[in-house]
C-alpha cells in the first residue's frame, strides 16, 4: 500500500503551533490580546494570498484584504488546537467563508435576497458553461440554460435580471452607440420650473370666463398686453382709479373662487 502524498504546505504558513497552546491557556487580559495581535501577524501574509483569488471579480483588493483580516482574526479566536486539526486546516475555510459572505451580502450595488443571489450564481456558470461549449455559436436560450441547470425558466429568468443587479451604471456613463457623448444622465427629466405657473392658469380658466366681458377685457389689456392702468382708462373711457378698482376686485374674486374650489377626495384604502 503506498504512502499518503505529503500535503502541500504553504511559506505564508508559520509554526505557530506553541503560540496557540499558551492562548488556549491564557486568561482575558493585555497578555491574550498581544498574543492574538502576533498569530493574526504571522498568518496574515496568507490570509491576503486567500484575498488576492479574488482580485478579477470586481472589488477593491485592499478591501478584500480588510475582509480576509477579519476572517483570520475570527479563526484566531476560535481555533482549539486540543482538538487535534493543524491552524491552517481550520483558518482557510473561515477565510474563505468571510470573503464569500462579503461578495455575497455586500458588494451588491443593488441588494437582492439570498435566493435570487444564488439563481444568479448558478445561471451565470450555466451560460458561461454553454457558451464555451464545443459548437456554440450563439448564446444559450432561456430554455437551454434551464434544462442545463435543472431549474426553471422562471427561474431562469430571474436569475438574469438579478445578473444587471451586481454593478450599476453611472449616470455619466456614455450611451452605447453613441458618437457625440451623449450620457444615461442626458435622458433623464429634470423639474420644470413653470410647471406652477401652468397648473395656475389652468385653474383660472374658468374663473375668467365667469366675470363680466369689460372685467375680462381689462384684465386682458394689463397683464397680456401690457397696459398702464392710465392707458385702459382712456381706450375705455374711465378713470384710472375705477380700473384699479376693477382689477383688484376681479383678481379677488378669481382668488376666492380658486380656494373654494372643493379638493379631489382620496379613495378609502382597501381592507
Amino acid at each position: 500500500m503506498s504512502a499518503a502524498p505529503a500535503r502541500h504546505r504553504h511559506d505564508d504558513a508559520p509554526d505557530t503551533a506553541a503560540d496557540f497552546e499558551r492562548l488556549a491557556v491564557a486568561s482575558d487580559g493585555p497578555e491574550r490580546e498581544v498574543l492574538v495581535e502576533e498569530l493574526v501577524a504571522a498568518w496574515l501574509p496568507m490570509a491576503h494570498r486567500l484575498a488576492s483569488r479574488y482580485r478579477n471579480r470586481g472589488e477593491n483588493l485592499d478591501d478584500l484584504k480588510q475582509v480576509a483580516a477579519v476572517g483570520l482574526v475570527k479563526a484566531v479566536e476560535r481555533y482549539e488546537p486540543q482538538r487535534g486539526g493543524a491552524f491552517e486546516s481550520f483558518a482557510v475555510p473561515t477565510i474563505v467563508g468571510e470573503l464569500r459572505r462579503y461578495f455575497r451580502d455586500c458588494s451588491w450595488d443593488v441588494h437582492v435576497p439570498r435566493r435570487v443571489q444564488e439563481l444568479r450564481n448558478k445561471v451565470r456558470a450555466t451560460i458561461h458553461e454553454l457558451a464555451n461549449a464545443e459548437g456554440a455559436d450563439r448564446s444559450p436560450s432561456v430554455a437551454q440554460v434551464a434544462e442545463a441547470a435543472g431549474m426553471d425558466e422562471e427561474d431562469v429568468l430571474v436569475g438574469m435580471e438579478a445578473m444587471d443587479s451586481y454593478r450599476s451604471l453611472s449616470l455619466d456613463a456614455e450611451l452605447t452607440g453613441a458618437d457625440d457623448g451623449y450620457s444615461l444622465a442626458d435622458t433623464l427629466g429634470r423639474p420644470e420650473a413653470r410647471y406652477e405657473t401652468v397648473i395656475a392658469r389652468e385653474a383660472v380658466k374658468p374663473c375668467l370666463h365667469r366675470l363680466p366681458e369689460r372685467e375680462q377685457h381689462i384684465l386682458y389689456l394689463r397683464f397680456f398686453r401690457d397696459m398702464t392702468q392710465a392707458d385702459i382708462g382712456e381706450e375705455l373711457g374711465i378713470s384710472q382709479m375705477h380700473v384699479s378698482r376693477l382689477i383688484s376686485r376681479s383678481c379677488r374674486t378669481i382668488r376666492e373662487q380658486v380656494e373654494a374650489e372643493p379638493q379631489p377626495q382620496r379613495l378609502p384604502a382597501a381592507a
